[in-house]
């Protein structure tokens, strides 16, 4: 899969949080480019070694809608940038982007552990990642970031704005029974009520959607073989 190059990583503090206002301007927030029907969907995690900065990434590639296993990709490599709140992705991306680059198929979608608009400065993870890759990208949260929201029902499907100053910057979805919701907030080349289709439609009675779910499984299971082997 070919990557976008938008920026380096060997930057500052400074420089990336004006990347951040620079490129949160080119973010398309509309179904306007999303197909029709999503024949593949992918999903994206990383893990992060106990002992050192080491990252360990994985892109998982699922069939849509069966959720089969078509492909699956990782990579390893030292953290690149310190942890900073709000510069996750700076952390996180250069790592994410090498394992897509694996993937022999462009996924019609993108379902990130992580935010995207639902950030401070308007471009989280799943947003940034967007624009490197060029395809339809989805935040799938555990935690909330920004914003606020009501009272989630009960049942699978149901949801809340979140709003932040006044502005839906996401929705807080239900996604399981008797469990903490997820944040869902589009990334790139989406709006949100399709994200929040896109997330429920790969749902299989967990609270992570499928293709992270996939995702995350892969990336601790190379985490701990590689912990294994040291």
């Amino acid at each position: 899969m070919k990557i976008k190059h938008l920026h380096h990583w060997d930057i500052t503090y400074k420089e990336a949080v004006n990347i951040q206002q620079e490129l949160k301007g080119k973010l398309i927030l509309n179904d306007k480019e999303f197909p029709g029907e999503i024949k593949t969907i992918a999903g994206a995690d990383i893990s992060y070694s106990k002992q050192d900065d080491m990252f360990f990434a994985a892109v998982v590639l699922l069939a849509c809608p069966t959720m089969d296993v078509i492909e699956e990709v990782s990579l390893s490599e030292k953290a690149p940038f310190p942890y900073i709140p709000g510069l996750l992705s700076f952390r996180e991306g250069p790592a994410l982007l090498k394992a897509f680059e694996k993937l022999t198929s462009v996924p019609g979608c993108v379902i990130f552990d992580g935010q995207g608009i639902a950030h401070p400065r308007g471009i989280g993870l799943a947003s940034h990642m967007g624009l490197f890759l060029d395809i339809p990208t989805i935040g799938c949260a555990k935690k909330r970031l920004v914003g606020v929201h009501d009272e989630v029902g009960a049942e699978v499907g149901d949801y809340a704005d979140l709003t932040l100053d006044g502005r839906i910057m996401g929705a807080v979805v239900r996604t399981k029974k008797k469990v903490k919701p997820l944040f869902i907030s589009p990334g790139h080349k989406i709006d949100l009520r399709r994200a929040v289709e896109v997330v429920l439609s790969c749902c299989r009675g967990y609270r992570l959607t499928e293709p992270v779910r996939r995702a995350h499984l892969a990336v601790n299971r190379i985490r701990a073989k590689a912990t294994t082997s040291c």
